[in-house]
């Protein structure tokens, strides 16, 4: 076990709290823009930084309830517990409880299956309008090495740990590789469409996957998850929730979305190590190897640990 320094990703075991360096990930309430200038359809939210402009924010949406999220760059948020007691990073709350459950939040630390167990702190949250939605789906498109290119992935249950459906119902879950010379086809949208379960117009929920799709090439996405993509009263896709993974290697060209990076986020030794051009992967012990490859890098790795 060993601190390990190299210019190519290397074997990452778990670690509290670090997010990879290999790709930059974005909060919701910024993915949720993205995916609003893409022409998706997205609840109106607004983030605060301060109990003030939670309070403020709430006043704006102007409904008697509110959905309050915690931003950090970790899953399963709704299930998840702050360490001062607070359970659930996630909330629907009236109005008048904005400014108790914003104190509890900002500047706490929440733990998920995700986050490792030191948690991420919060930072921001975001107050977001609340939505009639009837039913709730999986959605995301990734990067599939099988297939060496897009992959869409979607099932009729979402809003909950899409591994643990993935364990107790995989048959649930379809997948959908796309090529990305050309795109998905009419076949592939309606095949995704299909295994949503979308009630409402085949043809508008088809259109709100196609832009999903274009803005994940459109900029350089490794990852788009969508939990929940919901169906409203009036069987209309919206995009209840945002996750999107970008590229490193496309910082040059994407400029306006890698300045919105959370360094707080992330391990602090990844992040200087970042300003060098350098890989910086933590791990326990005290021994350092710099290398400049991955294969080069576990072998040392083992060489020691015998």
């Amino acid at each position: 076990m060993l601190s390990s320094l190299a210019r190519t990703a290397c074997r990452r075991a778990p670690s509290a709290s670090v997010g990879a360096v290999r790709y930059l990930n974005l909060h919701e309430y910024q993915s949720a823009q993205i995916m609003k200038d893409a022409g998706v359809t997205v609840p109106f939210g607004i983030a605060a930084r301060t109990v003030e402009e939670a309070v403020a924010a709430a006043k704006e949406i102007g409904d008697d309830q509110v959905v309050i999220k915690s931003q950090i760059l970790a899953g399963g948020r709704g299930l998840g517990k702050f360490t001062n007691g607070l359970q659930g990073g996630v909330h629907i709350i009236n109005t008048s409880e904005v400014e108790d459950y914003a104190s509890k939040m900002l500047g706490g630390t929440l733990v998920t299956k995700q986050s490792g167990p030191a948690g991420k702190p919060v930072n921001t949250i975001l107050l977001a309008k609340k939505m009639d939605l009837k039913k709730e789906f999986y959605f995301a498109i990734m990067l599939d090495r099988a297939s060496q290119g897009p992959i869409i992935i979607a099932c009729s249950e979402g809003g909950t740990s899409i591994e643990d459906l993935a364990e107790s119902s995989p048959e649930k879950i379809i997948k959908v590789p796309v090529d990305i010379r050309t795109g998905p086809t009419e076949a592939d949208i309606e095949k995704v469409v299909d295994g949503l379960g979308a009630s409402g117009d085949k043809a508008a929920a088809g259109e709100q996957i196609r832009a999903l799709y274009n803005m994940f090439v459109d900029n350089d996405c490794t990852m788009v998850e969508v939990n929940p993509l919901a169906e409203d009263a009036d069987g209309n896709l919206i995009a209840a929730d945002a996750k999107i993974g970008f590229d490193d290697n496309a910082e040059f060209r994407q400029k306006a979305i890698f300045e919105q990076r959370d360094h707080t986020q992330e391990d602090p030794r990844e992040v200087a190590a970042g300003k060098w051009d350098l890989n910086y992967i933590g791990l326990d012990g005290s021994i350092g190897c710099m290398v400049n490859g991955a294969g080069l890098a576990m072998s040392t790795m083992d060489i020691i640990s015998l």
